[in-house]
């Protein structure tokens, strides 16, 4: 069933027509104060959205997927002329307001295959909501409605709220957050989502397994009902259809297929050695690689740890964790950009929000806690279709942690050279009986009425601000 949006008057409006704001009277838009609740004689009107300067360059391409042609322009401005896979096939289904299920790994252009469906579908009021799991990947995002021209709102932990406050009073087109941080805002106050008639969840399942869904819960809650809601992932787990059915109606599905979830541009090594001999081998893999190296450690102490010896070996690394503020966070991504840094050694946090072109290499010194985060380290390298290599380095003691990767990429790693040991065969293992799994009623919470007072059913951590 389309998820189409009716045009209701003032005067007839329904009382459930918007959420949980605690009033029966019918909310007129072109009457409607600015969206931001505290002292409004502060509202900062925003001026006319800017243009991207010079030659005006069409994408045709994406003209005929239906968007716009002065849209197209500002994509072609960014030498981006070809639509990817999932930018064709998910863009025409967005553009008719269908919710939007889009799954394909990382690297592979999510940002526009929702952006320009959400610019083309926003009139007059109507704000664009993209909800992204860390301040990275946020600042990706929104650097690239920036680069289309396009007033935006950052909300992010580690900022200052008062820039931010600043922002939303702009009247931005396009807010991007991250949870933690939109929730600050909303219980603060200091912004209104009744405006909101696109919704956005990127990278869904990492938001999910950061513990974010309460707060999803309740952020989509106060959204209107007549929404258009995209969600895009590289993996599509239990939890992540159990979002897409409380708060989706009928949405259609989008997928990149392939035998593996990983990119075929990117070769996939596996080193086995005791754990003792692992920073020896760190550094002849920095010294036989000239390029741009990510090199991802599990624990932010780790990663200082790496960090600090690669600097004494005479390289030029720089250092993004949870202990880092923003600011350094900031500097050492652009370092890395720019070259002034030829190694990042990075956690997790960093694996869904770095888009640095030619990074030659991807080096896993600590395999990750997660297996669903592997596709995404390794989706740093390869990107646009160039060439990338990954290397995994890992101990005969993690051989389950190797099996549950390889079960998942549905790939067997190519064993290096430089492996000093093996790993244990493994035996087959049958994995308990579950219970049933959940049934929801397609949309059945997009009215919000279970979002009062302890009628949340899952758990999960909304004191992460990231």
């Amino acid at each position: 069933m389309p998820n189409t949006k009716s045009t209701v008057t003032p005067e007839r409006a329904p009382k459930s027509e918007y959420r949980n704001y605690g009033t029966n009277k019918p909310y007129n838009r072109d009457q409607a104060r600015p969206r931001f609740s505290g002292n409004n004689n502060r509202y900062v009107e925003q001026p006319t959205e800017a243009k991207p300067s010079g030659p005006r360059i069409v994408a045709t391409e994406f003209v005929a997927l239906g968007i716009s042609e002065e849209l197209c322009a500002r994509v072609g401005s960014q030498q981006i002329m070809t639509p990817t896979p999932i930018q064709e096939m998910a863009i025409p289904v967005a553009l008719t307001k269908r919710d939007l299920v889009g799954l394909a790994q990382t690297g592979t252009g999510k940002t526009l295959a929702f952006g320009l469906p959400m610019l083309m579908n926003l009139k007059g009021n109507e704000q664009g909501l993209v909800l992204a799991p860390t301040r990275e990947l946020a600042m990706q995002i929104e650097e690239t409605f920036r680069k289309l021209g396009v007033r935006t709102a950052l909300l992010i932990g580690g900022a200052p709220m008062n820039r931010q406050i600043q922002q939303l009073r702009s009247n931005p087109r396009i807010i991007v957050a991250t949870p933690g941080r939109l929730m600050d805002h909303m219980n603060q106050k200091l912004i209104d989502l009744r405006f909101i008639q696109s919704v956005v969840l990127d990278e869904a399942d990492r938001m999910l397994d950061m513990g974010f869904i309460t707060a999803i819960r309740e952020i989509l809650g106060k959204t209107p009902k007549t929404r258009h809601t995209m969600l895009f992932s590289a993996t599509f787990s239990r939890i992540v259809a159990d979002i897409a059915d409380d708060f989706m109606i009928d949405p259609i599905r989008v997928e990149i297929k392939r035998e593996s979830l990983t990119a075929d541009t990117v070769t996939q090594e596996l080193i086995v050695i005791d754990k003792e001999t692992k920073p020896d081998m760190l550094t002849k893999l920095l010294y036989d690689n000239k390029g741009t190296v990510l090199v991802f450690a599990r624990t932010r102490h780790g990663a200082r740890k790496i960090a600090q010896s690669i600097n004494r070996q005479g390289h030029t690394a720089a250092e993004i964790h949870s202990d880092r503020t923003l600011a350094q966070r900031i500097a050492a991504l652009n370092g890395f950009k720019s070259g002034q840094y030829r190694i990042l050694v990075a956690t997790d946090i960093a694996a869904r929000g770095i888009d640095v072109k030619d990074i030659s290499l991807v080096i896993n010194y600590d395999i990750p806690e997660c297996a669903d985060d592997y596709v995404h380290r390794i989706g740093r390298t390869g990107r646009a279709g160039k060439k990338g290599h990954a290397i995994t380095i890992a101990a005969p003691d993690q051989h389950r942690d190797v099996r549950d990767i390889e079960k998942l990429i549905k790939m067997q790693f190519e064993r290096s050279n430089l492996s000093t040991s093996s790993l244990p065969e493994m035996q087959r293992h049958q994995s308990p009986q579950g219970g049933k799994p959940r049934r929801f009623a397609p949309g059945q919470n997009r009215g919000g009425k279970s979002f009062g007072g302890g009628g949340n059913r899952s758990g999960g951590n909304t004191g992460g601000r990231w």
